[in-house]
């Protein structure tokens, strides 16, 4: 049967008072064919989420509305794939209770770290898309260092940065710190002909949102992207979970984005993403649109990213570009029409500009 988990809130719940949900669940479960597994609490902020073997998502609910009448904010499919690498395998449960290898309560919350590659190149010395692969040297070492602060790697084909999962913080953090010194002494090394950034998150298995995890990953990308070249850009609320002082780093390095931000930043992305064939994105637009005025908006983009809002949004739709040209077999045209630009010689000025390369010689 399908695995599903789902996410309740209750501001001021005991562990005891969730033990004694389970146990109405495990005695009503048999009359819809339903098996409740485990449950992850998180008492400083009250959220439970319900491990789930069921028919059907309706299935599910219906055994929580008849045990004790307490329904989900939301209920999503897990694949057992997914589940064992963001959750771990092999869990201590106790009376349905999640604990970690300490003895502690496991809150479900995990730490995201998207590590954003770019190769670099030069239309004097790259012509084909052979000479524009990410190099294997950063990439393996990457991967060595996020192995050995016990991270695991989350799939990704939608572009070459690497995410990964942590169930510490603290690991996360020093994950991203050694990558970043590892990277900066030898960016100038022939087989290091790349630029990076680092985006760091807190993140919960289910939110609102359709996906595992996915509210996570999406705002850890968007924090790399947003960060200058070889710098990390942590939330806040990874940081609050975190030992690391921040002080005590170089604040051209790291750079922490607060929740009023994160807000700027999700309703930012939100007007680009539903205007992806506009070209000419104004300022006037996306201030009316989001509630700022256009000094306000200019600052803001200005103080999170180091860019202009018309050139940050260049630079996001380059990148995209770049992956459409590379895994969607797509002419120079149609990938230009689809990121909004309806003259195909200005898109590749800008996409050279960007990349160093025609866009013509990657396909």
């Amino acid at each position: 049967m399908p695995i599903y988990m789902d996410y309740h809130i209750f501001p001021g719940v005991t562990v005891e008072e969730v033990k004694a949900a389970h146990m109405g669940d495990k005695a009503t479960q048999d009359r819809y064919g339903v098996k409740y597994h485990q449950f992850w609490v998180n008492k400083d902020i009250g959220s439970i989420f319900c491990l789930i073997e069921g028919p059907n998502p309706e299935a599910c609910t219906k055994v929580h509305e008849e045990a004790h009448g307490n329904v989900a904010c939301n209920i999503i499919e897990v694949e057992p794939g997914l589940l064992n690498l963001f959750m771990g395998e092999n869990s201590q449960v106790h009376h349905g209770v999640v604990y970690d290898k300490n003895g502690e309560i496991d809150p479900g919350f995990r730490f995201i770290m998207v590590l954003d590659i770019v190769v670099n190149t030069s239309l004097d010395n790259h012509s084909k898309i052979d000479n524009f692969i990410l190099p294997k040297t950063p990439r393996k070492e990457a991967l060595k260092l996020i192995q050995q602060f016990h991270g695991e790697l989350v799939e990704n084909f939608s572009d070459d940065s690497i995410i990964s999962i942590f169930k510490e913080s603290d690991q996360a953090f020093q994950s991203a710190l050694t990558i970043q010194k590892l990277f900066n002494n030898n960016l100038g090394d022939k087989d290091w002909n790349i630029t990076y950034k680092i985006g760091l998150s807190e993140g919960q298995p289910v939110t609102m949102a359709d996906g595992f995890f996915k509210d996570s990953i999406v705002y850890a990308k968007r924090l790399s992207l947003i960060a200058n070249e070889s710098q990390i850009v942590m939330s806040q609320g990874f940081k609050k979970l975190c030992s690391f002082q921040l002080t005590k780093f170089d604040q051209n390095n790291i750079k922490l984005v607060n929740e009023r931000q994160k807000t700027f930043i999700g309703n930012f992305w939100r007007y680009t993403e539903s205007n992806p064939t506009n070209e000419k994105l104004s300022i006037e637009a996306i201030s009316q649109d989001i509630g700022l005025s256009r000094p306000q908006l200019y600052r803001k983009i200005k103080s999170l990213t180091g860019r202009s809002p018309l050139n940050f949004i260049r630079d996001l739709k380059m990148r995209t570009a770049f992956n459409l040209i590379k895994d969607d077999n797509l002419n120079v045209s149609e990938v230009a029409y689809k990121m909004g630009y309806d003259d195909p010689s200005y898109f590749s000025k800008c996409f050279s500009q960007k990349f160093g390369i025609c866009p013509s010689k990657l396909i």
